[in-house]
């Protein structure tokens, strides 16, 4: 047979595949794993509210208007002086002066999805300690009183910022 019918016939070129990095390949690999990427966005919803948490979790006020006056007592909270109270000493918004102060017409105060501090203590809570989950304390109280969800909450970034720090460390060093 003739030279030209034995040659094979030649595809027509391809686009050209960009070539990847190690980590590219790896990243990939990682999208396609539906479980892994759903895990990592869950992670980094849970890092970024943790993150955040005294927006979630404090127990001053976001803001609070008082007889015509704002605060903003998550960044300078007043003195209780300022507010009408006796004392110069900073704001204990779960004091009943200060309850009865923003039941007054025209006063409010915007709290946090959970009116609680890590290290906060209710003074003048009416259950015993440790306390059972109730619509006030959602995980309850621990045996000082303090509320659960609010140290889970905190907890959590505390660990997960040490973790990451530690593995970002062990990366570098080796």
């Amino acid at each position: 047979m003739s030279a030209v019918l034995d040659t094979p016939i030649a595809a027509p070129p391809a686009a050209a595949a960009q070539p990847q990095s190690p980590g590219q390949r790896a990243w990939a690999r990682f999208r396609r794993n539906r479980l892994g990427t759903a895990a990592l966005w869950i992670f980094l919803a849970l890092l970024v509210l943790a993150t955040f948490a005294e927006l979630l979790s404090n127990d001053r006020p976001l803001v609070a208007r008082i007889d015509g006056q704002w605060y903003a007592p998550m960044f300078s909270n007043p003195s209780e002086t300022a507010l009408g109270g006796d004392f110069d000493t900073p704001t204990d918004w779960k004091d009943p002066l200060i309850a009865e102060l923003l039941a007054k017409p025209g006063n409010w105060a915007l709290t946090t999805f959970n009116p609680h501090s890590a290290d906060s203590i209710n003074y003048f809570s009416p259950v015993l300690h440790p306390g059972e989950p109730s619509a006030e304390h959602w995980l309850g109280t621990d045996s000082k009183g303090r509320d659960m969800l609010a140290r889970l909450i905190y907890g959590f970034r505390v660990s997960v910022w040490f973790a990451l720090a530690l593995t970002i460390t062990g990366t570098l060093i080796g």
